[in-house]
C-alpha cells in the first residue's frame, strides 16, 4: 500500500492542554530533557559573553598599534637622563604640532621622524600577553559552548526517537485492540498518516524546535541586557534599526499569508483534477474527453501559478529582507559609534561588540517564529495521536471456554440476534437460523440487506446487542476473539496481497506448510498456469500492485484459504471478481474445499450457490425466505425473483 501524501497538519485546538499531555508522556525523559534545556541555554550565555571579550581583544590590539602617548610614557621621556635635551626639544615640538595637525599621514611621518631614543619609548606596542589571555579565554568559552551544543543534540535526539519509538509501539497494540467499527469509519490513509506522518513531526519538532526555542529566546533577551549594559546608546540604536527592518518585513508576511492559503486550496484543487482524470483515462478517451480535461487542467494550472508566482515573490524577499535589517542594525552601530569613538565616549572594540550583538538580537526572532510555528505543528500531530490512543477499545471479553478447532463438530446457531451500527437504526432484527456440521450455508439478498454484517457478528467483529450466537453449543461471548477466528476461513471479496513471494503469501502466518501443498492449492484453483509464467514460480516476487490482475489476486487468496485447516469457511463474494470460466474452476475447488466444512457463502451471483444445503434470503435485516434453491423457485418468492432477475438482463 503506498505511502499517503505527507500531511501537515493544522493548529491544534488546544495548544496548551496538547503540549501539557506531550510532556506528561516525556516524564521519563524528564532527565535528558531538562540536561538538554540547560545546557541549550549556558551555550547561548557563553555566546553571548564571546562579544564583550571581542571587545576587549580588539581595545587590547587597537591601542597596541597606536602611538604610546599616554602622560606615563611623556614623563619618562622628558626625566629620562638617557635623551639628550635637544631630542627633548623636538618631542616637545611634536607634541604640540600633533595638536594643530590634521593631516594624519604628515603625523605618522613626522612620529616616524622622532629622535630614536624618544622612539624607543613611545612607539606603538601590543601587550600579548593580554592578547594571549584573551584569545585563550575566548578560545576555551566557543569550544565548551560547542560541547554543550553536541551533548545537548545527542541527549534531544535520544529522548525524541525514543519517544516516537514508544508511541509507534503505543499505536502498533492500540490498532490490535481497536473494534472494526473505527477502521470502517475512519479513511485508511488518515490513520496511516498518525501513525506515520504525526508521530514523524513530532519526533523531528521535538528534537529541532524545542532546544531552538529556548536557545533563540536566551540570546534575544541576552543580547537585549548585555547591549544595554556596555553602551544604552548603541543598544537603543541597534534596537530601533532592526525594529523598522522586521515591521517591514510583517507587513510584507501579512500581505503574502492569503496568496499562500490559495496556493493550497488551487493545488488541493488541481491535484484532484488530474487524479480524477488519470483514474478515468480510458473513459475519458473514449468520449472523446481529452479537449474539456485539457480545458479544465489550463484553468487549474494557470490559477495555481498566479499563486505561486506572487507567494513565491513575496516568501523570496523574507532572505533578502532579513540581509536588509541585519546590515540596516550594522550600518546604524558603525554610524553611531563612529560619533561615539570620535568623542571618545567608547572605545572601537565596543563596536566590533555590538555588530556582534545585532546579529545575535535579529537571527532569533525568525528562529523563534519557526519555532512557535513548529510546536504548533507539534501540538497538532499530537492531539491526533493522543485522539488515536484514546479511541474507545473493543470491551473486554469474558472468557471462560476455548474450541479446540481439530474437536469442533460444526454446529453455529444464530438465535433471536439483533443489532445496530449507532444504536438507532436496526440493521439486523431478531435473526435466527442454524448450520449443521457439513452444511453449506448460502446468505443472499439486496445490497444492505446485512449479509456481511452477520459475518462480521460472526466473526465477533462487532458485538451482538440482543441474542446470542452458539458455536458446538457454546456462546462466542464466552470465547475469545483469537479463539474465534482460529475456527474460521475468510475468503473477501477485497483482496489483499503483501510484497514477497507467492509462498510467503499463501502461506500467510502458517510455518506448517509444505511447497507441494501451496503447488495442489494452486492447481485446485486453476492458479498453478499464471503462477508457471513468473519466473521463479512460487519464489516469484509480487505484491499489490496491478502488475496481478484482479482475477489473479482473488485465485490466490482463495488459495490462501484452502490452506487454512479450519472447521468452518466464509466466503464473501469470494468470486466476485473473476471471469465465468474462472468461475466454473474456483466453483469446482470450492466445493472440495467445502468437504467437511461448514460454510457460509455471500454471493450476488445466484448461480454460484445452486448446490447449497440451505439458502437464507435476507431484507431489511430479515430471513424472509429460507430452503434449498429448488424449493425457493418453486415458491416464486422473492429468491425467484432475485434468480430470474439476473437473466432477464442478459435477455435485454
Amino acid at each position: 500500500m503506498p505511502r499517503p501524501n505527507r500531511r501537515i497538519p493544522e493548529k491544534s485546538r488546544d495548544f496548551k492542554g496538547a503540549m501539557k499531555r506531550l510532556f506528561a508522556n516525556l516524564k521519563e525523559w524528564k532527565f535528558l530533557m531538562i540536561l538538554a534545556l540547560v545546557l541549550a541555554m549556558i551555550s547561548a550565555v557563553l555566546a553571548l559573553i564571546g562579544p564583550n571579550k571581542l571587545s576587549d581583544l580588539a581595545d587590547a590590539i587597537t591601542l597596541g598599534i597606536q602611538p604610546n602617548l599616554t602622560e606615563e610614557s611623556i614623563d619618562e621621556v622628558i626625566k629620562s637622563k638617557k635623551i639628550a635635551n635637544e631630542d627633548k626639544i623636538e618631542f616637545s615640538k611634536f607634541l604640540e604640532k600633533a595638536k594643530n595637525e590634521k593631516d594624519s599621514n604628515k603625523l605618522i611621518d613626522d612620529f616616524d621622524a622622532l629622535p630614536k631614543s624618544v622612539y624607543e619609548i613611545v612607539k606603538p606596542k601590543i601587550n600579548m600577553d593580554r592578547v594571549i589571555n584573551i584569545s585563550i579565554f575566548l578560545a576555551s568559552i566557543y569550544i565548551i559552548s560547542t560541547l554543550f551544543s553536541y551533548i545537548q543534540s545527542l541527549s534531544m535526539t535520544s529522548v525524541s526517537n525514543n519517544f516516537a519509538k514508544r508511541l509507534r509501539g503505543n499505536i502498533s497494540k492500540k490498532i490490535n485492540k481497536l473494534p472494526l467499527k473505527y477502521f470502517d469509519s475512519h479513511e485508511t490513509g488518515d490513520v496511516l498518516s498518525r501513525v506515520t506522518n504525526d508521530v514523524d513531526t513530532i519526533a523531528q519538532n521535538m528534537n529541532q524546535s524545542l532546544v531552538s526555542l529556548v536557545t533563540s529566546i536566551t540570546l534575544f533577551l541576552g543580547s537585549i541586557i548585555m547591549m544595554f549594559i556596555t553602551n544604552w546608546i548603541m543598544a537603543v540604536t541597534a534596537i530601533l534599526a532592526s525594529l523598522l527592518g522586521f515591521t517591514v518585513m510583517g507587513a510584507i508576511l501579512s500581505k503574502s499569508q492569503k496568496y499562500f492559503i490559495r496556493r493550497q486550496t488551487e493545488l488541493g484543487k488541481l491535484n484532484g483534477h488530474i487524479e480524477e482524470i488519470y483514474s478515468g483515462h480510458n473513459v475519458v478517451k473514449a468520449y472523446n474527453g481529452e479537449f474539456s480535461a485539457n480545458e479544465e487542467f489550463d484553468k487549474l494550472n494557470n490559477n495555481l501559478y498566479d499563486c505561486n508566482r506572487k507567494s513565491q515573490f513575496l516568501s523570496g524577499m523574507m532572505q533578502p529582507i532579513m540581509m536588509f535589517v541585519g546590515n540596516l542594525g550594522y550600518v546604524a552601530v558603525c554610524v553611531v559609534g563612529a560619533l561615539l569613538v570620535s568623542n571618545n565616549v567608547i572605545s572601537f572594540g565596543v563596536i566590533v561588540a555590538f555588530i556582534i550583538y545585532v546579529r545575535l538580537f535579529t537571527n532569533p526572532l525568525s528562529q523563534i517564529a519557526q519555532s512557535m510555528t513548529s510546536l504548533q505543528s507539534t501540538a497538532a500531530a499530537s492531539e491526533r495521536v493522543f485522539d488515536f490512543l484514546d479511541e474507545t477499545e473493543m470491551p473486554s471479553e469474558n472468557i471462560t471456554k476455548y474450541l479446540d478447532k481439530s474437536k469442533v463438530k460444526g454446529k453455529i446457531e444464530f438465535k433471536n440476534v439483533k443489532f445496530s451500527y449507532d444504536g438507532n437504526r436496526i440493521i439486523i432484527n431478531n435473526f435466527c437460523a442454524k448450520a449443521l456440521p457439513g452444511q453449506k450455508v448460502a446468505i443472499v439478498g439486496p445490497t444492505g440487506a446485512g449479509k456481511t454484517t452477520i459475518v462480521n457478528l460472526l466473526m465477533k467483529f462487532y458485538d451482538i446487542k440482543d441474542g446470542d450466537i452458539l458455536i458446538d453449543g457454546v456462546s462466542i461471548k464466552n470465547l475469545s476473539r483469537k479463539n474465534i477466528h482460529d475456527l474460521f476461513v475468510m475468503v473477501l471479496q477485497d483482496t489483499w496481497l503483501f510484497k514477497g513471494t507467492v509462498k510467503e503469501n499463501l502461506k500467510f502466518n502458517r510455518i506448517d506448510v509444505s511447497d507441494e501443498e501451496v503447488i495442489s492449492a494452486c492447481k485446485k484453483v486453476g492458479v498453478d498456469h499464471f503462477i508457471k509464467t513468473l519466473p521463479g514460480g512460487i519464489n516469484s516476487k509480487i505484491d499489490d500492485s496491478d502488475s496481478v490482475s484482479q482475477g489473479q489476486k482473488q485465485l490466490l487468496t482463495i488459495a490462501r484459504g484452502m490452506l487454512e485447516n479450519a472447521p468452518f469457511l466464509i466466503l464473501d463474494e469470494a468470486t466476485s471478481n473473476v471471469d465465468t470460466r474462472t468461475e466454473e474452476l474456483v466453483q469446482k475447488a470450492m466445493d472440495k474445499l467445502t468437504e467437511g466444512k461448514t460454510s457460509f457463502i455471500i454471493a450476488h451471483r445466484l448461480s454460484t450457490i445452486k448446490n447449497a444445503d440451505l439458502i437464507l434470503v435476507m431484507k431489511d435485516g430479515d430471513i424472509i425466505e429460507q430452503g434449498t434453491h429448488e424449493y425457493l423457485l418453486m415458491k416464486k418468492g422473492f429468491y425467484a425473483d432475485l434468480y430470474n432477475s439476473q437473466f432477464d438482463n442478459i435477455i435485454e
